[in-house]
């Protein structure tokens, strides 16, 4: 148990090291392509010059407060995402007559994309951040929703029988074994729905032409001269947010859920 709790944070570290050459390597790739005019400066500046320019944007107070649009968007889309389908995939999860009755409902509007609906959304809500957070809760609900339902099924029988065979009702049950057990799996669709609710709010920022955000800065230098550099070094931004959400949101996971499978077996929270 020692030798593995100490190969562990080696492959942790091998990961990082990795994950940071494949970012260099890529970074160079760009450089030189950019340097030596194989494709014009004015389409793919050199990785250098983005770099620097989003920097840059870090000290612009219009564009940080658009960051913060984006991400107050965010924040609200994907907590109202959660606040829905947690409940609801305890519910579907739990009542299999339930489930039956609206499960050709939820076949139907998951494959509907969140994007295409913008026209729809914006005739009913008008503009503005409610158009953004009911486009993102839309689309962040199903991930967490049918990881709770997964979840749910994936808890132990023996637990959930042995409790009911001491007369704890259905909700007891229900938060003492099945919620425990199911946390994990709603976790892991939270942060997949963190991924899908960034992605939505600078798209109809991008799409709807509205408002304030990073989607509008990333669409206004598309539509400037010579402005490529600023919307690379926007995109830049968009993937950083969700490099550090995502870092976050797997942190947390490490630390709330130490019982799960995956942590148990690289050695944490087990005393040896």
């Amino acid at each position: 148990m020692k030798r593995l709790k100490r190969l562990k944070p080696l492959a942790r570290h091998q990961e990082l090291w990795l994950g940071l050459l494949g970012v260099l390597l890529a970074f160079g790739v760009c450089e030189a392509v950019g340097r030596a005019g194989i494709v014009r400066r004015s389409y793919l500046p050199p990785a250098s010059e983005v770099l620097v320019r989003a920097v840059e944007l870090a000290g612009d107070r219009a564009f940080l407060d658009g960051i913060g649009a984006t991400l107050r968007a965010w924040a609200l889309g994907l907590g109202l995402a959660v606040a829905i389908a947690v409940p609801l995939g305890l519910l579907l999860g739990s009542v299999p007559v339930v489930d039956s009755a609206v499960r050709v409902i939820v076949e139907f509007l998951r494959p509907l994309p969140s994007v295409a609906l913008i026209p729809l959304v914006s005739l009913l809500l008008g503009t503005g951040t409610g158009t953004k957070v009911a486009l993102i809760t839309y689309a962040s609900v199903w991930p967490v929703l049918f990881n709770t339902i997964y979840g749910l099924g994936e808890t132990d029988p023996i637990a959930r029988d042995t409790l009911r065979a001491f007369g704890f009702g259905r909700l007891s049950v229900l938060l003492r074994v099945e919620l425990p057990g199911t946390a994990p799996f709603i976790a892991a669709g939270i942060r997949i729905s963190a991924a899908i609710a960034l992605i939505l709010a600078v798209a109809t920022e991008l799409l709807s032409g509205f408002g304030e955000g990073l989607g509008i800065f990333i669409a206004q230098a598309g539509l400037s001269t010579d402005g490529t550099r600023d919307v690379l070094a926007g995109v830049v931004w968009a993937g950083a947010l969700g490099l550090v959400i995502n870092g976050v949101l797997v942190w947390a996971e490490h630390r709330l859920f130490p019982w799960t499978p995956e942590r148990r077996a690289d050695g944490r929270g087990v005393r040896s």
